[in-house]
């Protein structure tokens, strides 16, 4: 577990509240340790992903993190490249209680994770004249389309693939034929395209038609913050980076540097993230008890929106974050 920076430290003292809670009720047996980075981190070694961090991360079965501020790019892009960890999966579903464009929103946003402009290829070639250089491999969008059609075979059987390609012929035109590709091995999910511009703009007319969205880096980070501003805010916005062999979940939202130390940030984003980890953690190494876990953080957050009287400020009640939390933890234990 990584606390991270602003209101990461708060939240992720909720999570291991619930964590306890429901491993003890399933006799999950789990070694949890803690590792520093971030801001902080960097403030106090000189480095945003200390080296003994990182050992930590790649000795364990997962990682769960809070959300870090200025340092983002060095620690979670650094580590979703390093680990290789290409399907960033980013769900957006409605909840009771929670105002949302459509009551019946469900769908999920699956990200390529690991190039496009993230790769971080810029450079000042002169005088007020910048360039950055947009990677897309056939590889790498391949393997996420097929992570989204594997994604859609358990779901409603919808792909939308969304690109450029009309202006951007080359990059986004690698993306799509690579999806096009993929799409002729899952006979059995419909599959269909967009443009980026008017995917956004569909995100809001018609957010209950969307199952699973599959698109390139840059457009999903966008598209997957819009996706949650449709089902009420980045408070209730859960993620996942996810490889081969391993997987970093997080909240989609950021630090929150303004809130900050005054306990009501909403936790509801990093436990739903903990229920994808545990889910992914059931699923890679065949344990129902992780199964459970998961199952019973989900059940316990959705119980406490749907009573609707212990919410953060940010859904419109008084209750603190450790007060929400130990609401989940009542429902999540039964």
């Amino acid at each position: 577990m990584m606390p991270g920076d602003g209101v990461g430290p708060e939240i992720t003292k909720a999570l291991l509240m619930v964590i306890n809670t429901v491993s003890s009720r399933e006799g999950l047996d789990l070694e949890l340790k803690t590792a520093e980075a971030g801001d902080a981190a960097l403030n106090k070694y000189g480095d945003a992903l200390p080296k003994e961090t990182l050992d930590t991360i790649v000795q364990s079965d997962a990682c769960i993190k809070g959300p870090v501020g200025e340092t983002a790019a060095d620690v979670i892009v650094k580590l979703r490249q390093h680990l290789d960890l290409y399907a960033n999966v980013r769900p957006a579903k409605s909840f009771p209680n929670v105002p949302s464009l459509k009551p019946n929103v469900d769908l999920v946003i699956v990200r390529e994770n690991t190039e496009d402009l993230y790769k971080g290829l810029e450079y000042e070639l002169s005088a007020g004249v910048s360039l950055g250089v947009r990677v897309i491999t056939h590889r790498a969008s391949q393997r996420v389309a097929r992570y989204a059609f594997r994604l859609a075979e358990g779901r409603r059987r919808k792909v939308t693939c969304v690109h450029k390609a009309n202006v951007l012929k080359v990059t986004c035109g690698t993306f799509a034929k690579a999806c096009r590709a993929v799409s002729k091995e899952f006979r059995d999910v419909e599959y269909s395209e967009q443009y980026v511009d008017a995917c956004s703009a569909n995100l809001i007319r018609a957010p209950d038609a969307f199952d699973v969205i599959v698109t390139t880096n840059l457009f999903g980070d966008i598209l997957s913050d819009e996706a949650a501003q449709v089902v009420g805010g980045l408070g209730l916005a859960p993620a996942g980076n996810i490889g081969d062999s391993f997987a970093i979940f997080e909240p989609v939202h950021g630090a929150a540097f303004d809130i900050a130390g005054r306990g009501i940030a909403n936790p509801t984003a990093i436990l739903l993230s903990a229920s994808m980890m545990f889910e992914w953690l059931s699923e890679r190494h065949r344990d129902k008890a992780a199964l459970s876990c998961g199952r019973r953080i989900r059940r316990g957050v959705e119980a406490v929106l749907s009573e609707a009287k212990h919410l953060t400020p940010d859904l419109g009640g008084r209750s603190t974050t450790l007060e929400f939390a130990e609401r989940v933890c009542r429902f999540a234990g039964e």
